[in-house]
């Protein structure tokens, strides 16, 4: 399953050169009271995506960074092209595009109008911040959620793998920032605060990374059926038996370039305990308390079982 990939790597190798050059200053930008990076996003973009046109048959992956997006995007677009088997179109590489709709220049929308049938697209924006046509057009939308003492210890080490994100000093360091959200696409719990304003929304399936390690069989099928993507039980299985976390590790090289690494490092559980001591998870148990406790999400993402000590 190679779809996305050469621009995907292309693009990557050259944000890590722009970032490499950038100062820790410079690697960041505010839009709207939310940071970007500034290898990968710009204003103008951000100003282009206002006017993007949603179809109704676009197939949405919406998640906060390190929550799964690019394993779960895989599988996505694994299904698709599967569904897709006999339209040529969908291998098309000269019509690819960098899966993150707020990635990449201004003029990537109106060469988004010329891809074909039922169109990949991943994000990390909240709901507020995507073009209006998505919940006009009720685009159907996976959002993938994450614990977020898992998406923050995660995270860490790829932030500070990636020359075009913002390093730390320590873990300490980090922590504060993560909690505060000033993070790359904002605050973990500001995100799942704003998308539980569409959880009982019909064209919104909310899954968590957790239940889809637990069960990814259940999940692959699932995702499918919410997206009329009739696959046969033999083919769901092979999208399954690809998608493991091994599996696209090893192939990472090819998917991914050296980003590969970075990306698909454990895809663990509970890793969170590698890193957090007594006083982050105080800290962090009372942030979710104040913030998703009784929440939609906060229910769905089972805080108790993943995230006590």
């Amino acid at each position: 399953m190679s779809k996305h990939r050469k621009k995907f790597i292309s693009f990557v190798e050259e944000a890590m050169a722009k970032g490499a050059k950038m100062s820790q200053e410079e690697i960041m930008f505010s839009y709207k009271g939310i940071l970007y990076p500034a290898t990968v996003c710009s204003p103008e973009t951000f100003k282009a995506l206002e006017s993007f046109e949603a179809r109704s048959d676009d197939v949405f992956l919406a998640g906060y960074p390190k929550s799964g997006t690019n394993w779960v995007g895989q599988i996505l677009t694994d299904l698709v092209v599967t569904s897709q088997k006999n339209n040529e179109s969908v291998e098309d590489e000269e019509l690819e595009e960098f899966p993150y709709l707020e990635v990449g220049d201004a003029e990537k929308y109106q060469r988004m109008a010329k891809l074909p049938y039922r169109r990949v697209i991943f994000t990390h924006l909240p709901p507020q911040n995507l073009p209006d046509s998505i919940f006009k057009n009720k685009t159907k939308i996976l959002l993938l959620l994450r614990n977020p003492k898992d998406v923050a210890t995660s995270f860490y080490y790829f932030t500070n793998a990636l020359a075009p994100l913002p390093s730390y000093k320590n873990w300490d360091d980090y922590f504060s920032a993560f909690m505060l959200g000033q993070m790359p696409w904002g605050s973990y719990f500001d995100y799942v605060l704003e998308w539980n304003k569409h959880a009982d929304d019909d064209n919104v399936m909310t899954i968590t990374y957790e239940e889809l390690k637990a069960n990814r069989a259940s999940g692959v099928k699932r995702i499918s059926e919410f997206f009329d993507l009739h696959l046969t039980d033999e083919e769901i299985q092979g999208v399954v038996d690809r998608s493991s976390f091994q599996a696209m590790k090893e192939n990472s090289d090819k998917t991914h370039g050296a980003f590969g690494n970075v990306l698909f490092r454990k895809g663990d559980v509970s890793d969170w305990k590698s890193l957090f001591k007594e006083d982050h998870n105080q800290e962090m148990d009372t942030k979710f308390e104040e913030c998703l406790s009784g929440t939609k999400l906060g229910e769905k993402l089972n805080y108790k079982k993943y995230c006590k000590a």
